[in-house]
């Protein structure tokens, strides 16, 4: 009785961080959210209960198409994202050995030593008007003046892709390297072919790996301020910076918390209808 009571203490004990994290930095603050988002200032100090902040955003054109071409191009991204992902992650866990494996996978990582301000502004470098790319595409005569090839959508969709790259990678990479290779033998042995052997057997095998990598890159994707609004200028469209603006520019703390609980609603729906389509559930993708 005295040992199952001290487990159990030493659970909670362990449990405590977590639970206080997630409560203190994630429910809360969620809830507060909620709250300020269904709510509108009458008098200093008063307020009344009000959806208008909601029927603001399907009323404005602005609004909501901003919303559903952020969600688009970050479904693009992590689709993008994934095709460059899984052969380079299957290269990794399957063909590299020794020393090059583990240069290949620091290859991954390396980028990721810096922050995201500092890889955004190295691809600013490299892409203005004055930058890198520009000024070697003059010296090879292939234009006649300066390329400015920052502030459009493929931009934001480079930029987006690299900086999610590695989360994509990291879980295919755990994913793969315990698939048995006897098991692509035996698809080619059964008369398959390599398109085959990826259907049938690679693919399902790395579901699980797939899915999660998705979800954490989706998730980054949809959230992400900086890139979207550094490389895709003022005019870039992304709804977080709709969220930004209301709560710094305009300081309209209600309509930006309504923004951020549709955003959210949004990103929930999709990883909900992405592990449906898949056939995965959340604690085998999680799990895995």
């Amino acid at each position: 009785m005295m040992r199952m009571t001290g487990s159990r203490l030493t659970l909670y004990l362990l449990m405590t961080p977590l639970l206080l994290t997630l409560g203190l930095l994630i429910l809360f603050p969620h809830l507060d959210m909620i709250g300020i988002s269904l709510r509108e200032q009458i008098s200093y100090g008063e307020y009344r209960f009000t959806t208008d902040h909601y029927m603001e955003f399907f009323t404005e054109p602005l609004y909501w198409r901003t919303f559903l071409r952020t969600a688009v191009m970050s479904i693009m991204a992590t689709a993008i994202t994934l095709v460059i992902a899984f052969p380079i992650a299957w290269y990794i866990a399957k063909l590299a050995r020794g020393r090059s494996r583990s240069l290949m996978f620091l290859a991954c990582l390396i980028p990721f030593w810096v922050s995201e301000l500092v890889r955004t502004y190295g691809w600013m470098i490299l892409l203005r008007e004055t930058g890198v790319v520009s000024n070697v595409l003059q010296w090879l005569g292939w234009v006649d003046g300066p390329v400015e090839l920052l502030y459009n959508d493929v931009t934001v969709m480079m930029g987006l892709v690299y900086s999610s790259m590695l989360f994509m990678v990291v879980p295919l990479i755990t994913t793969l390297d315990g698939l048995d290779d006897s098991l692509v033998e035996a698809a080619y042995d059964l008369g398959g072919n390599s398109f085959h052997a990826l259907k049938e057997v690679i693919i399902p095998y790395a579901m699980p790996g797939i899915v999660s990598g998705c979800i954490v890159v989706f998730m980054l994707t949809l959230g992400n301020y900086l890139t979207p609004t550094l490389l895709g200028g003022k005019d870039s469209l992304w709804f977080t910076d709709q969220i930004f603006t209301q709560f710094i520019t305009r300081f309209n703390w209600e309509q930006g918390s309504a923004f951020g609980v549709l955003l959210l609603v949004l990103s929930s729906l999709i990883v909900w209808l992405g592990l449906k389509l898949s056939g995965q559930s959340f604690r085998d993708t999680m799990g895995k």
